[in-house]
């Protein structure tokens, strides 16, 4: 037995860390993060999500876009969570680039996409994540991941 703390986050908790609300906020449940380090968390993927109407009426699939933008979301998370800093009404992080995006297999309703995000660095006020989701411990989707703070 190891005398690590797990950190968790719970959904009202994930709501203080990112400005993102329904239908558009991609994260469920932080289930363990280390500031400066990683974020690990999942989202429950239900067929009532408003995207499967149109993404595709006769076989739903998750679009891909939406699983990099979770993973954004988690990048997010850590990212405050490392500055022990919150989002405001004058400030926040933006999705500004992805590098090497790969998708394995397609999301569908029932599935939880796992996400996991892990820093690579930090310059000049740009992170760069490296993300990959998974369901049931398969790859769906992976990518590196960078965002900035700015003000709005």
């Amino acid at each position: 037995m190891t005398n690590e703390t797990v950190s968790t986050l719970d959904i009202y908790e994930v709501l203080q860390h990112l400005p993102h609300r329904y239908p558009f906020l991609l994260i469920d449940r932080v289930v363990d993060f280390k500031a400066g380090e990683y974020l690990k968390g999942y989202k429950n993927v239900t067929y009532n999500e408003p995207f499967f109407v149109g993404h595709f009426p006769h076989r739903p699939v998750m679009p891909g876009v939406l699983i990099l933008e979770a993973l954004a979301q988690a990048t997010g998370i850590l990212a405050f969570k490392t500055t022990q800093t919150k989002p405001t009404e004058k400030s926040l992080y933006y999705f500004v680039g992805i590098d090497n995006a790969r998708f394995k297999q397609p999301v569908e309703p029932g599935d939880q996409l796992f996400l996991e995000v892990k820093v690579l660095r930090t310059v000049r006020g740009v992170w760069k994540f490296s993300g990959e989701a998974t369901v049931d411990g398969k790859i769906v989707a992976s990518g590196e991941i960078m965002c900035a703070e700015r003000s709005v």
